[in-house]
C-alpha cells in the first residue's frame, strides 16, 4: 500500500516540499546555532573600514572570471599542441610531450603554484625578476600555473578524441591527395572536437574551480575576498555562503554554454529546440552574417575567376618545380627536427646544470621530515602521534576514498532511482558539491561543522571529512555511469525471475558495473591524493604544509624543497596512474591507436 502511493509523482513532490519547508523552519526558528546572522554585511558599506564588502566580493568574482578565461585559452592551445605531439611519429617529440603531460597531471596544482611563485623567479636575472614583479606577478603566475595544469589534462582529452576517429578515415584522406595540415584542419579536428566537447567542458569547469587556489599566493579572487570579509567582520557564514552561490552560478553558466556548444556540434539530434543552442546561435549570429554576406561572395568570385582561367593550365610549370618543392620540404622537416633536438638537448643540459647546483644536503637533511613528520614530539595526545608529511597525505587520502566509496555508492544508486524522493536530494548533493571548489568545502566543514554539532574537530579530521564529502559526489557520478552502462534488459530479466531491487543490484548490476568503474575509481583516488595538498589552508601537517614550513625556515633553498616535493607527489601519482592504465587495458577491449 505504501509503495503504491510513493510511486505517484504528486506524492513524491509533496513529501519533498514538506521536508524542505520543515528543514527551513527547524534551522531558522528552532535549532540554536549560537550565531546571529547578519546578511547586511554583504549589502551595506562597512562603517569601520569604509568599504563595501559585497562590492569587493564582486570584484573578486571579476578576477576569478579573468583568470579562468585567460588560463582556459592558454590550456586549450597548450593541450591541443601536446595532444597532437603525443600522436606524432617523431619519437623525441612524442616522448617529451608525454613526459610533460604526465609530470603536470601527476603533481598537485598547489605545489605547482608554490614552485612558480617561490622557486621560478630565482632562475631569472635580477633585472628580469624586478620587471616581472612589476607586472602583477601573482595574477600571471596563477594564470600560467592553471593554464599548464589544465592543459596537461586537456592534452589527454584531445589525444583520446583523436584516437577515437577510425584509422581508415585518416588513410582515405591521405589517399585523396590531402596533406597533413589539410587532413588535420578539415577532417580530424572537426570530427574529434564533436567527441571531446563534453569532457573539455568538464575541464573548463574544473579550471574555474581551481582558480580558487590563487588565493594562496595573494591573488584577490573570489575565495580570497570571502576570507577577507570573514577576517574583517567575523561573518564567515555569510561570506562563504555568498562565495558558494557565486561559484554555483558560474558553474551553471559554464555548463549551459558547453551544453549549447555540444548541441551545436552534434549532427544526430534536433538541437534547435535547446535554449543553450539558441543562446550559442545568438552569440554566433554576427559571425554568421559576416560569413554569409562577405566571405561567401568573395569565395564565389575567386572560384569563378579560377574557373575562367582553366584553359591556361600551370601543370607543366608545377611539374617542373615539384621535385624542388619536395626537396625543400624535406630539408625544412629535417631542419625543424634538428632544431627541436637541439632545443631538447639544451633543456636537458640546463636541467643537469640546475641539479648539479642543488644543495643536496638540504634534501638529505630534510627528506625524512617530508616523508614522516613528527610534530612536536609525537606524543600520544596528538592526532596519530603527530604524524605528518607524505605519510599524513596518504593516510588522509586512504580514509577519504574508503569512506567516500560507500557514500558514492548510495548516492549514485539514488541518482539512478526513478522515485524522485531519492533522486532529487542525491542530485542536489552531487551538483552543489561538484559545483564548488574543494577549498570552499574545506572552509564549510572546518568553520561550521563545530557550530552545528557543538564540538571541536581537529584540522586533520576536518580536512578528511571535507575530502570525503567532496569525493563522494564525484564517485556518485562514476557509480551512476557504471550502473547505467549495464543493459536495461538484464535488469528486466532479473526482475522477471523474482529478484528484488537490492538482489538485482548486488548480484547482477553492481558486479558488472564495478568492472567498468574500477579504472575511474583509481583515477579519483589519484585526484584526491593530490587534493590532500589543499588541507594546507587550514594547517594540516601534510606534505605541502611541511614543505612550506621548511621553505620558510631555510629561506634560500626553494628549488630544492619544491622540486623534491613535486617528485614525491609525482612518484606516488604516476605509480597509481600506471596501475589505472593497466586495469583499463585489462578491462577494456583492444583498440587501434591513431598515429598522426
Amino acid at each position: 500500500m505504501l509503495r503504491y502511493w510513493l510511486d505517484k509523482n504528486w506524492v513524491q513532490y509533496t513529501l519533498l516540499f514538506t521536508t524542505l519547508v520543515f528543514g527551513i523552519y527547524y534551522t531558522g526558528w528552532v535549532f540554536d546555532f549560537g550565531y546571529q546572522f547578519e546578511w547586511s554585511v554583504l549589502f551595506t558599506e562597512n562603517e569601520t573600514y569604509k568599504v563595501h564588502l559585497g562590492a569587493e566580493m564582486l570584484n573578486g568574482l571579476v578576477v576569478t572570471i579573468k583568470i579562468s578565461l585567460i588560463s582556459s585559452a592558454l590550456a586549450l592551445a597548450l593541450g591541443t599542441a601536446l595532444g597532437l605531439a603525443r600522436l606524432s611519429a617523431f619519437k623525441p617529440l612524442q616522448i617529451s610531450a608525454s613526459a610533460v603531460v604526465e609530470f603536470f597531471r601527476n603533481t598537485p596544482l598547489l605545489v605547482q603554484l608554490f614552485f612558480w611563485y617561490f622557486a621560478f623567479p630565482n632562475m631569472l636575472p635580477e633585472a628580469a625578476r624586478e620587471w616581472m614583479f612589476e607586472q602583477n606577478f601573482e595574477f600571471w603566475c596563477a594564470v600560467c600555473a592553471l593554464g599548464v595544469y589544465t592543459g596537461s589534462f586537456m592534452a589527454e582529452v584531445i589525444r583520446a578524441g583523436l584516437q577515437s576517429i577510425p584509422k581508415g578515415l585518416l588513410e582515405a584522406a591521405y589517399s585523396s591527395g590531402l596533406n597533413y595540415f589539410q587532413v588535420l584542419t578539415r577532417i580530424i579536428l572537426p570530427l574529434a572536437f564533436r567527441t571531446i566537447i563534453p569532457p573539455l567542458g568538464s575541464e573548463f569547469l574544473n579550471n574555474m574551480k581551481n582558480s580558487s587556489l590563487a588565493m594562496v599566493i595573494g591573488v584577490a579572487e573570489l575565495t580570497w575576498q570571502s576570507q577577507q570579509v570573514q577576517s574583517l567582520t567575523f561573518r564567515g557564514f555569510e561570506a562563504t555562503t555568498a562565495a558558494t552561490v557565486l561559484y554555483l552560478s558560474l558553474s551553471i553558466i559554464i555548463s549551459f554554454i558547453m551544453n549549447g556548444v555540444n548541441g551545436k556540434l552534434r549532427l544526430d539530434t534536433m538541437y534547435g529546440r535547446s535554449w543553450a543552442v539558441m543562446f550559442i546561435d545568438t552569440i554566433l549570429l554576427p559571425f554568421s552574417l559576416l560569413r554569409r554576406f562577405v566571405s561567401r561572395p568573395v569565395s564565389y568570385a575567386l572560384n569563378a575567376r579560377r574557373a575562367g582561367k582553366k584553359g591556361t593550365s600551370l601543370a607543366p610549370r608545377v611539374s617542373a618545380w615539384r621535385p624542388i618543392l619536395l626537396k625543400a620540404k624535406s630539408v625544412m622537416v629535417l631542419t625543424c627536427k634538428g632544431t627541436y633536438l637541439a632545443l631538447l638537448a639544451g633543456l636537458f643540459y640546463a636541467c643537469a646544470m640546475g641539479l648539479m647546483s642543488f644543495d643536496w644536503n638540504v634534501i638529505t637533511d630534510n627528506f625524512m621530515s617530508l616523508l614522516i613528520w613528527r610534530f612536536p614530539d609525537g606524543s600520544e595526545n596528538e592526532i596519530f602521534m603527530g604524524l605528518g608529511g607524505l605519510a599524513a597525505s596518504l593516510l588522509m587520502a586512504t580514509i577519504a576514498i574508503s569512506v567516500s566509496f560507500f557514500i558514492g555508492l548510495v548516492v549514485g544508486l539514488g541518482r539512478c532511482a526513478k522515485n524522485k524522493i531519492f533522486r532529487i536530494p542525491c542530485l542536489i548533493y552531487i551538483e552543489v558539491i561538484r559545483g564548488n571548489p574543494l577549498i570552499i568545502v574545506i572552509f564549510w566543514i572546518y568553520f561550521f561543522l563545530p557550530v552545528v554539532f557543538g564540538a571541536y574537530f581537529d584540522v586533520f579530521w576536518s580536512a578528511t571529512i571535507a575530502l570525503t564529502v567532496f569525493t563522494g559526489a564525484y564517485l556518485a557520478e562514476i557509480v551512476r555511469a557504471g550502473v547505467q552502462n549495464v543493459p536495461a534488459g538484464q535488469v528486466e530479466a532479473a526482475y522477471s525471475t523474482g529478484l528484488s531491487y537490492f538482489q538485482t543490484m548486488r548480484k547482477i548490476v553492481l558486479p558488472q558495473a564495478l568492472k567498468q568503474m574500477i579504472p575511474a575509481i583509481v583515477g579519483q583516488f589519484i585526484a584526491i591524493f593530490k587534493d590532500t595538498s589543499l588541507a594546507f589552508v587550514i594547517g594540516v601537517l601534510e606534505l605541502t604544509f611541511v614543505a612550506q614550513g621548511l621553505d620558510n625556515r631555510l629561506m634560500v633553498h626553494p628549488f630544492e624543497i619544491w622540486t623534491t616535493v613535486a617528485m614525491l607527489y609525482f612518484v606516488c601519482c604516476y605509480a597509481m596512474s600506471l596501475y589505472a592504465a593497466r586495469l583499463e587495458r585489462k578491462l577494456s577491449p583492444e583498440k587501434v591507436n591513431l598515429v598522426m
